[in-house]
């Protein structure tokens, strides 16, 4: 039961501020992405993330450069059942728990330059994470944990106070280099990578007290403070192929081997003995958190010269990406997403678009745990590209993402021997802005 308590603190949203993509990725690198969502056929500058292989096929030589500015916001909320929570306050055995996670400004960059059949290409980006996730009354595998460990020395619910707040962070920055080449009129290839370097770390507490008419004397205490920090290359590569009004694209990401390691500044824990169970999580201690693989699979057709519209696939292989403590092997599949977009130029400067994505995961509930938790979701997005004059052109779009309920009910709930259930829910809101520039 203490082990629930210190896991949970110290694996605090390691792997859960995704905002577009999979358990670790991010798709969403540029406002084309959130004002069409299927990009995987894209023959812009927007391609240096989504379709490398295309740029070979950009219109004429020279530099494309683009700025981009996300602005992102989810909500995490979990609605715990317990029995024991009725005898703390008498309104009930619910609560919710309500998560914030915000990222004000996600900047990214893409340059590209082609001359002839060559194409040099260059992005920075957060590929990963991107933001910070508060609970401000803790979570529930806390609570209920504590309420278990103290029952076992006499204690009721009504006896003792219990204060627990977290916090957390996950940045994975990309810097990503590749070549691109025209074999032909109708073939083009793409080899390339990326360096990725993981920023992140966690705060928690868990304090609990007798109430003040007991004494108000100390029961528990936990307080970690941990920064974390890793890196590892993902390789790439891809193709590119035009028949007519037909584009075709797929590019496929190796799998990036990454540890975490910790810098820990401060554990705290009473009582004493639960000590060694935070060995995992010392400083200098290294933990699994690899980049799954990604395969995506994009066409694109141009019904008129004004209308044109996409589908595409992407394929995360979760299961052969270590994760803390083997956690990867209690998915049942890898992740798939089915994606389309259509744009319309509504005017010379204007173009118009929309998209949808659906995201299924292979989530079970000895996957799902309060501090890291994924639902099936579909998102849409829509906006515009205003052309600006010959050389500028801006991008603007809002994405968000609807999200299934996932219902975790457990016989054991949390080590205590009493059957609980947490029913977990997320939303998901993205705002973009991108600038792109031809010379």
């Amino acid at each position: 039961m203490k082990k629930i308590l210190l896991i949970g603190a110290a694996t605090l949203m390691v792997s859960n501020l995704t905002f577009a993509g999979g358990i670790l990725t991010n798709t969403n690198q540029h406002a084309s992405f959130l004002r069409m969502i299927a990009r995987g056929a894209s023959i812009d500058i927007d391609g240096v993330y989504s379709n490398p292989a295309g740029l070979s096929f950009l219109p004429e030589d020279g530099f494309y450069l683009s700025l981009t500015g996300q602005s992102a916001y989810q909500t995490r909320e979990i609605t715990s059942t317990f029995p024991l929570f009725q005898a703390v306050d008498g309104e009930g055995t619910s609560r919710l728990y309500k998560g914030t996670a915000s990222a004000p400004f996600i900047p990214s960059f893409h340059g590209a330059y082609k001359k002839g059949d060559w194409t040099i290409s260059a992005s920075f980006a957060i590929t990963g994470g991107g933001g910070k996730a508060s609970f401000d009354d803790g979570l529930p595998m806390f609570s209920a944990a504590a309420m278990g460990l103290l029952a076992t020395k006499g204690l009721t619910p009504d006896q003792y106070i219990i204060n627990s707040a977290m916090d957390g962070r996950q940045y994975i920055y990309g810097a990503q280099l590749g070549l691109s080449y025209k074999i032909n009129d109708w073939l083009s290839v793409f080899a390339g990578g990326r360096m990725n370097y993981f920023s992140g770390g966690y705060e928690g507490f868990l304090d609990a007290k007798l109430i003040p008419e007991l004494g108000g004397s100390q029961l528990a205490n936990i307080e970690l403070d941990c920064d974390q920090t890793g890196w590892g290359l993902t390789p790439i590569i891809g193709a590119d192929v035009k028949f007519g009004k037909w584009n075709f694209a797929a590019k496929y990401e190796f799998k990036t081997n990454m540890n975490i390691e910790n810098k820990t500044h401060k554990i705290d824990v009473n009582p004493v003995e639960a000590e060694p169970l935070l060995a995992p999580y010392k400083d200098g201690v290294n933990t699994p958190s690899d980049i799954p693989s990604l395969l995506t699979i994009a066409a694109g057709y141009e019904i008129l010269p004004t209308l044109r519209t996409s589908v595409e696939y992407h394929f995360y292989d979760d299961k052969s990406a270590g994760m803390a403590e083997g956690r990867q092997k209690y998915l049942t599949k890898g992740a798939n997403e089915y994606l389309a977009g259509i744009e319309w130029d509504a005017t010379k400067q204007l173009t118009i678009s929309g998209g949808y994505q659906n995201t299924d995961y292979g989530l079970s509930n000895n996957f799902q745990t309060d501090t890291s938790f994924y639902c099936d979701s579909y998102s849409l997005g829509f906006g515009a590209k205003i052309k600006m004059n010959s050389h500028l052109n801006l991008n603007i779009a809002y994405f968000w993402t609807t999200y299934d309920d996932y219902t975790k009910t457990s016989e054991n709930y949390n080590n205590t021997t009493i059957k609980g259930t947490d029913v977990y829910a997320r939303t998901n809101k993205v705002f973009g802005l991108s600038v792109d520039y031809h010379f």
